[in-house]
């Protein structure tokens, strides 16, 4: 009897949607490490989330409008289009040919579809009574592209004035603006922060925002009429009070944000790809938090439109205890530090040493050390030892494992229980303690190895040395396939050579999530008898170059 929830042998279940973004980078300058930090954060998300079979579209981008921009722009000599052109180049080129970032959309807010986008919320939160033209006086910062109250800055011994929260210039501004009636929504972001204790993480960064909000909300200042490099704001809608205006741009936070709901298909509510909507994930730097856990949620509550499920705030990337800075010449480019220690110990560095929402330092003796004691050492030495051995002592095919012993049976049963702990992990953004806890079992996996002596057994007792290395094996199978989002080249070469048939890449596509390397072949043991091909190290230690 056929179940009622059976799929028809020509069709294929519908995959869990999964939609996850990046902050898009403001592309007036070179990407450096600590977009690297975020986009491969973001990346990992992604391709773990394909391996686990959901469908996933992952959006990174730039954002390319604003006075800052037209501003460069005018300084080189070029237009502000000319000028973002070449710059989100350069961010695409990180991502494509340095990172391996596995995005699905990298979109510009110069895109022909993202001004429709952004033209119908501003319609529907002008529609909600949310906008309204008057005139704007404040202190304003080109550079973060937002005003401050005169108790958020100060007069330096240059005798400028500076916003004490970020540093940057701020001048005295006056124009007619429209505004967004943020104050009025309050009550309702702090009834959300209440019933949805985990839309932000970590706790720490917050309990900022929610402390900023408790301290009450002045209405935004969303359009600009100092400069023209951005979208128009459309004409007022009929009944709106608003009477018409030229030359108005929007602010940049109206038309970055949407970036996301252009991603998902938006306005096109109807449309396949919408079925996105609402994001799962927004991955961004804490310093934009407040715009990601105040503005937008307000936004889209105006604009009638679902949240977005989660906004993780990552921390700093810091160079040797230090804030990368060009003045000190301590910024470090990404293609750099992927040509000197390897693209996947840069991933694994990255997410291994520190948790991701808190500020992190990194520094050559740190990578060093991760790549040579985690990687070279412990997985790598592992896997080498034990494949070497059943290449010479077992015709190189996996080894057929006798009766489990207690010893056999904890290892194994340790390794099983991995995904489970992945899982809880990745679902709130903390690889740090997923791979803390692989590395703790490859840590037991070795001294089980040590402790049964397989080099030993080999002439007293053969069979116990063929359970020895096929638990080792095993247990490899499994961490291989667990750490290929975090390290996909190095993994893949890893189950080639446990023999694990290939499927998918590592989750780059949706490809991944399903065969032999995808994690619904978790329990999918390796087959005694395979052949397996020579073995080769996977994870080398870092040498430096010898000196000319």
């Amino acid at each position: 009897m056929t179940s009622p929830d059976a799929v028809p042998q020509n069709q294929t279940p519908e995959r869990e949607p999964y939609y996850l973004t990046t902050a898009i980078s403001y592309p007036n300058g070179e990407p450096h490490i600590g977009h690297a930090y975020e986009f491969v954060g973001t990346d990992v998300m992604a391709r773990f989330q394909r391996l686990d079979g959901k469908d996933v579209y992952f959006l990174t981008g730039t954002d390319e409008h604003g006075q800052k921009m037209q501003q460069t722009a005018q300084a080189e000599g070029i237009t502000a289009l000319e000028l973002a052109t070449r710059n989100s180049a350069a961010f695409k080129a990180v991502d494509d040919e340095v990172l391996d970032i596995s995005y699905d959309r990298f979109i510009r807010t110069t895109d022909a579809d993202h001004t429709p986008a952004v033209q119908e919320i501003w319609r529907r939160m002008e529609a909600a009574g949310d906008i309204y033209l008057d005139q704007y006086a404040g202190w304003y910062s080109v550079r973060d592209e937002r005003f401050f109250g005169e108790d958020e800055t100060e007069v330096r011994p240059d005798g400028k004035r500076y916003a004490t929260e970020t540093g940057t210039e701020v001048t005295w501004t006056e124009e007619e603006s429209y505004f967004f009636r943020l104050s009025q929504y309050q009550d309702r972001l702090l009834e959300l922060y209440r019933t949805r204790p985990g839309f932000a993480a970590p706790q720490s960064r917050f309990n900022e925002v929610i402390r900023f909000v408790e301290s009450g909300l002045e209405d935004l200042s969303i359009s600009r009429t100092s400069f023209d490099w951005g979208i128009g704001v459309p004409a007022p809608a009929e009944g709106s009070g608003n009477r018409p205006t030229r030359d108005h741009v929007m602010y940049v936070w109206v038309d970055a944000l949407t970036n996301y709901l252009t991603g998902a298909g938006f306005p096109a509510e109807d449309s396949e790809q919408f079925r996105f909507w609402p994001a799962d994930l927004h991955v961004i730097g804490k310093d934009i938090s407040r715009f990601h856990c105040i503005f937008w949620p307000a936004f889209l509550m105006s604009a009638g439109l679902e949240l977005p499920r989660r906004v993780m705030i990552h921390g700093f990337l810091n160079n040797n205890g230090e804030k990368m800075s060009k003045s000190l010449g301590n910024v470090v480019g990404p293609a750099e530090w992927v040509e000197h220690y390897g693209l996947d110990a840069v991933r694994y560095f990255l997410l291994r040493e520190f948790p991701f929402g808190a500020d992190g330092s990194y520094s050559h003796e740190a990578v060093v050390g991760r790549k040579n004691a985690d990687l070279a050492n412990n997985l790598g030495n592992l896997a080498q030892r034990s494949l070497s051995m059943v290449a010479k002592n077992l015709d190189g095919a996996v080894p057929q494992p006798g009766e489990h012993t207690a010893a056999d049976r904890a290892l194994l049963d340790a390794a099983a229980g991995l995904l489970d702990t992945a899982r809880a992990d990745y679902g709130v953004q903390d690889y740090h303690h997923a791979l803390e806890v692989t590395w703790a079992l490859l840590g037991d996996a070795n001294a089980y190895f040590a402790e049964q002596q397989p080099w030993v057994l080999r002439k007293t007792d053969p069979a116990r040395m063929a359970t020895v290395l096929y638990v080792t094996l095993e247990t490899v199978r499994r961490v291989a396939l667990l750490v290929q989002p975090v390290m996909p080249g190095s993994a893949t070469r890893l189950l080639d050579l446990l023999g694990v048939a290939p499927s998918g890449d590592a989750g780059r596509t949706g490809a991944s999530g399903a065969g032999p390397r995808s994690f619904a072949a978790w329990d999918e043991a390796l087959v005694p008898g395979s052949s397996l091909p020579a073995p080769q190290p996977v994870f080398p230690r870092h040498e430096e170059p010898a000196a000319d």
